[in-house]
């Protein structure tokens, strides 16, 4: 593979993800860490990319994604159509908390430009914000987990505890009649900051999610306000979701055509 062939894309997954490891982008390119590093510079003296302690996230323009730029996440389609939809519930003026999950980041794109305060432990959802002179943003710090750019441990949540906010958004791996599950522990205490921090908790998750549970409990789902997802969920589920309590959205794939 040409030298710009593999930074481009390089590039563009950096760009889907918002942060990724050298280590990851070692394995998914097939190349050594060593490479990795000087693509890196490379990206980084165009401004395309800029590295940090861990990592490296994408600071270059937020337009979507062409098709040939290599493979898109799972689910990309219905996690854009769930975001398009979840944008609505989010008012001018709103202060609004977000965690870092792939569906999460997707709103977030579609918030871009709108008078908000944000709060995220999110480098790549930080990211977004970062530069807008609409947005007041505050970063929530702790220690920076690698494989996503989410800051997570007890310095987060301690600062989550004294943040107040309007409205949390965030996303799941895996929802069951029990409650909502993520696959690393101390980012489910950070969660749990999240879903205390709020007036109302949004979540965002794609059908895939449903019916599955994961490494660490979250939460249960009468904590949850609203969840938004795609109208690959299943009817039995949907009586499940509302019988709950929750204000239960489906995205409908025309309604964003």
């Amino acid at each position: 593979m040409l030298a710009e062939e593999r930074r481009n894309q390089l590039l563009s997954y950096v760009r889907r993800q918002g942060f990724a490891s050298p280590q990851q982008l070692a394995e998914l390119l097939h190349v050594s860490e060593s490479t990795i590093r000087r693509d890196l510079e490379h990206l980084e003296e165009t401004g395309s990319t800029k590295r940090t302690h861990g990592g490296v996230y994408y600071v270059g323009p937020t337009s979507k994604i062409s098709q040939f730029e290599g493979h898109l996440p799972r689910h990309l389609q219905r996690k854009q159509t769930i975001a398009n939809v979840a944008k609505n519930l989010v008012q001018e003026g709103d202060t609004v908390l977000f965690d870092g999950g792939s569906t999460t980041y997707e709103v977030a794109q579609l918030l871009v430009g709108r008078p908000l305060q944000v709060v995220t432990n999110s480098l790549p959802v930080a990211n977004l914000f970062a530069s807008d002179p609409h947005t007041d943003l505050v970063l929530v710090g702790g220690y920076v987990y690698p494989k996503t750019g989410v800051a997570l441990g007890p310095h987060a949540k301690a600062m989550l505890k004294e943040i107040r906010v309007r409205k949390t958004i965030m996303s799941a791996s895996g929802i069951t009649e029990q409650g909502l599950f993520n696959r690393n522990y101390l980012l489910v205490e950070t969660e749990r900051a999240m879903i205390e921090a709020a007036e109302e908790v949004i979540i965002v998750a794609d059908s895939s999610k449903f019916g599955h549970q994961n490494l660490a409990y979250l939460t249960a789902l009468n904590n949850v306000d609203w969840m938004v997802v795609d109208n690959h969920l299943s009817e039995e589920w949907r009586k499940k979701i509302r019988s709950a309590g929750i204000e239960l959205i489906i995205a409908d794939d025309e309604e964003t055509n």
